[in-house]
């Protein structure tokens, strides 16, 4: 198990969601931004219902989707002590200790989950694949952004291992791997939804959302993008709601 800290040690305390989530993080190194939350307003959970967030950092993703679901039952599970320590200190922080609950653990083995079986997996996983670009000075920072020894594929392989049947996998990705994204989760996973999304109208779309859903053979589909920014750079009606009331994606 790989634990890291940035140099300073320092934190920032942050808001997500126009406020409803307060979020302490590192103040250098991998910071959440507008990813995490975009992820939680795209899975398709219910009350009652529990999810799995691999890889959850500071836990931005889970306690927003604990925040727009009241009822649903959140998992996170972070490699990183530091990184876990505070997400757990974030779940304290929002009232969410019935709710929410972290795992100090690899997602290649699902330590400490290895029984446990959930309805959603959610997961922001690396985006860059091992020994491309420039990995980060930060330790932190360079864990969360580059792939090690899991791969895109060995994540998508713990979700699968970590979902019950028929349930739903949700990622979010650099669009230039979406290709690498959908190979992962062939044959296993059916009903592959795709979600773009664009800067700003007319420009290429940088990140992706994908949906999969385990066991089934339903096709694929690709669904409206969002636009995130408007051309006076403000976030678009759409996308303030999203980010700001707790909208579903």
């Amino acid at each position: 198990m790989t634990e890291a800290t940035d140099d300073s040690g320092a934190t920032t305390d942050d808001h997500l969601l126009g406020g409803r989530v307060s979020l302490r993080q590192p103040a250098c190194g991998y910071r959440a931004a507008i990813d995490p939350v975009l992820l939680a307003a795209a899975v398709p959970a219910a009350a009652g219902e529990r999810v799995l967030d691999l890889g959850c950092g500071v836990g931005a993703a889970m306690l927003c989707l604990a925040v727009r679901i009241p009822g649903v039952f959140v998992t996170g599970l972070e490699r990183q002590a530091d990184l876990a320590g505070l997400a757990l200190a974030n779940i304290a922080a929002n009232g969410l200790a019935q709710r929410a609950r972290v795992v100090h653990g690899e997602v290649a083995t699902l330590e400490g989950l290895a029984s446990e079986r959930f309805d959603h997996v959610m997961m922001n996983p690396p985006f860059l694949a091992a020994g491309s670009g420039t990995r980060s000075p930060h330790a932190t920072k360079g864990l969360s952004t580059t792939e090690g020894d899991a791969d895109l594929a060995l994540w998508v392989d713990a979700a699968h291992r970590a979902l019950v049947p028929r349930g739903w996998l949700t990622l979010i990705h650099r669009a230039d791997r979406f290709d690498t994204a959908v190979a992962a989760l062939a044959p296993r996973y059916g009903a592959v939804t795709l979600i773009s999304l664009w800067p700003r109208a007319g420009e290429p779309a940088r990140r992706v959302l994908i949906r999969a859903r385990k066991g089934v053979r339903s096709p694929a589909t690709i669904h409206p993008g969002l636009v995130l920014h408007g051309a006076d750079g403000a976030y678009s009606e759409r996308a303030r709601r999203i980010l700001e009331e707790a909208a579903a994606l």
